[in-house]
């Protein structure tokens, strides 16, 4: 027997929460978690630009 489809109502629901949730969020992590590792290799290896003399 195959299993039963989800109704329009939970689909959108499902979509709703994907959208303006979850996906939002990681892309916030994303972002955020690249800033924290420039923001490190930053502090061992020194700014950008020409060294100084």
């Amino acid at each position: 027997m195959p299993p039963e489809r989800p109704s329009r109502r939970t689909e959108l629901t499902r979509f709703l929460v994907l959208a303006f949730g979850v996906w939002p969020f990681f892309a916030v992590c994303v972002v955020g978690g690249y800033g924290f590792f420039v923001w490190m290799y930053q502090m061992i290896a020194g700014p950008p630009g020409p060294p100084g003399y």
